[in-house]
C-alpha cells in the first residue's frame, strides 16, 4: 500500500516521519511524508498537486492520512491522547442566520462531511487507543467557551478540532483515494490559555502513533466501498 501523510508544519512531519523511521538517508518503504502548510486551502492544493504528480508518475497513492496535533473536546480526548476520525466535518464552511448556523451541504451547495472507511479507522483507533469520533476542520481555531458551547451543541460527539483534514479529504475524494484523519491533543478546546498546551508531548504522541502504524501501512491496499 502507497500512503501520503500530509501535516501542516515540518514540526508535526518530523513527528511522523520519526514514527516510521524516516531520516538520515533512510525512507518508509510505503509512506510519503508531506508538509504542506496550514488551513484547508494550503492542505488541499498540497495534497491534489502530490497526488497529481505520484499518479502521473504511474505510482499512485492508495491512502492519504491527514495528521498533526490539534484540540481535543472534553473529556473524550485529554491533552496528549490520540485521536482518529470517523468523519472529516467543515465545521465552518456554511452561512450565519439569525435561526444560527446552516452548513453549506444544507444550503444546497457542495457538501461537509468525509467518512473515512469505517473499519480501517475503528481498527487504528483501537490499536492506538485513541478516540475515534468526528475531527472538525476550521478555519479560525476555538477560543472562547461560547464558540465551543457552539459547536459541541451543533456537533456533539466531536473529539477534535484541526484546520486541514477537510481540505486534504476534498482533494483525496476528487482522486477517489480513501483518507484518515489522525490527531495528537495539545490543548483542550475552550477558552484560550497557551500557557496550558502541550506541544512537545502531543508530538511524542503523534510520533508514538505512527511507530506503531508502521507496519499497518505496509499491507495489502484496504478493500472500500
Amino acid at each position: 500500500m502507497r500512503v501520503l501523510v500530509v501535516t501542516a508544519v515540518a514540526a508535526e512531519a518530523d513527528a511522523v516521519s520519526g514514527g516510521l523511521g524516516i531520516g538520515a538517508g533512510r525512507a518508509h518503504p510505503s509512506v510519503d511524508v508531506l508538509a504542506a502548510g496550514v488551513g484547508p486551502a494550503a492542505a488541499a492544493s498540497g495534497t491534489a498537486r502530490a497526488l497529481a504528480l505520484a499518479s502521473a508518475a504511474s505510482a499512485p497513492y492508495d491512502l492519504v492520512v491527514s495528521a498533526g496535533i490539534g484540540g481535543g473536546f472534553q473529556p473524550l480526548a485529554p491533552v496528549g491522547s490520540l485521536v482518529v476520525a470517523d468523519a472529516i466535518v467543515a465545521a465552518d464552511l456554511g452561512a450565519e442566520t439569525p435561526e444560527g448556523f446552516v452548513p453549506v451541504d444544507e444550503l444546497g451547495f457542495g457538501r461537509t462531511v468525509h467518512l473515512p472507511p469505517a473499519e480501517p479507522a475503528a481498527r487504528i483507533a483501537g490499536l492506538l487507543g485513541a478516540a475515534l469520533g468526528p475531527v472538525l476542520t476550521v478555519s479560525t481555531v476555538t477560543g472562547s467557551a461560547s464558540r465551543t458551547a457552539e459547536l459541541t451543541a451543533r456537533h456533539p460527539r466531536a473529539a477534535a478540532e484541526a484546520m486541514e483534514g477537510f481540505g486534504v479529504a476534498e482533494a483525496a475524494a476528487a482522486c477517489s483515494v480513501p483518507v484518515l484523519e489522525i490527531r495528537a491533543v495539545s490543548n483542550a478546546v475552550g477558552p484560550r490559555d497557551r500557557s496550558a498546551w502541550r506541544i512537545g508531548p502531543a508530538l511524542d504522541a503523534l510520533r508514538y502513533g505512527f511507530q506503531q502504524l508502521s507496519p499497518v501501512f505496509e499491507e495489502s491496499p484496504w478493500q472500500t466501498p
